[in-house]
């Protein structure tokens, strides 16, 4: 049994299938499957159950596992202990951040991250999805979500709470709502996930058609949204993160909604990263960075 076989092994097991992990590796499948198969024909065991689509480790396969995930941890970190050596903290780090929360709040810390630690190569991606961690194209992803997955290690950067606000402009001409039974009254805006909680909360409050909320601009785009609350299109019903300054600057105003009443969309902010893979002390100097600057915003 060599090195080489085992973390194969364990590249197959982490991408689920023979296809993905050829993709990873930058080889054919038929290369991995060969390489497989004549490592179980050396053990003359079988160390993985095939189907179409997935893989599923024997048990065997399983223990294999866990010693090649192991040992190939501990080479990681004793190659990057020797080429770190009396230098400044140095590598790359992969990382996906939602496009909201991303741009609007984590773009300053990352540039400040930069600035601290010049060594430092980032590759970040702004999506909403989930695939590019549980397909290994980056080390780590922030999520807004109300649950994270049970098959990752999930750090808690704190909870998303929502406001209701609109321009001092908009407030002065009368007819603000301070309830959630009234925003049928006024042109709502909103991300699209919001607009659909609070049609079906109109819904429920108010029960006729004459009442339900139905929000006039719904975009997954926080920009465009913002944008919009402060030419006074409408009423904001949005993250807090996502009018924090202009809050604070007076260019909107928060409505006197009862403490509560929008917690029904409240949702967590957290940093993912699949439990199996290694991290470099780049890696994990980030995290612990961006985990501190939310706990130094009130976020967690």
């Amino acid at each position: 049994m060599n090195l080489a076989t085992l973390s194969l092994l364990v590249d197959i097991i982490e991408a689920g299938n023979l296809s993905r992990a050829a993709a990873r590796l930058g080889v054919s499948r038929a290369s991995v499957s060969q390489r497989l198969n004549q490592f179980e024909r050396e053990l003359d065991q079988q160390l993985l159950r095939r189907t179409t689509r997935q893989i599923e480790p024997t048990e065997l396969g399983w223990k294999l596992y866990e010693h090649g995930r192991t040992i190939r941890q501990e080479l990681l970190a004793a190659t990057e202990s020797v080429s770190s050596l009396g230098q400044s903290l140095q590598g790359t780090v992969r990382l996906a951040v939602p496009s909201g929360y991303g741009q609007l709040t984590m773009s300053s810390w990352l540039t400040e991250f930069m600035q601290l630690y010049p060594g430092v190569t980032l590759e970040v991606v702004f999506d909403n999805d989930i695939e590019d961690l549980l397909e290994g194209a980056v080390d780590f992803a922030m999520r807004v979500m109300t649950e994270p997955p049970e098959n990752l290690v999930a750090r808690n950067m704190g909870p998303v709470h929502y406001v209701a606000c609109a321009t001092p402009a908009l407030v002065a001409a009368g007819g603000m709502p301070n309830r959630l039974a009234d925003l049928h009254q006024v042109p709502l805006i909103s991300s699209n996930l919001t607009g659909q909680k609070l049609r079906l909360a109109g819904y429920q409050v108010g029960g006729s058609a004459e009442l339900r909320i139905k929000p006039r601009l719904m975009s997954a785009n926080f920009y465009f949204l913002r944008d919009a609350i402060l030419k006074g299109l409408g009423v904001g019903v949005v993250p807090d993160y996502m009018v924090r300054e202009p809050l604070q600057r007076g260019e909107l105003v928060r409505l006197p909604f009862a403490p509560g009443s929008l917690d029904f969309l409240s949702t967590n902010k957290y940093l993912l990263y699949m439990p199996t893979r290694y991290q470099t002390k780049a890696i994990a100097t980030l995290i612990d960075f961006l985990l501190d600057k939310a706990a130094q915003q009130g976020g967690a």
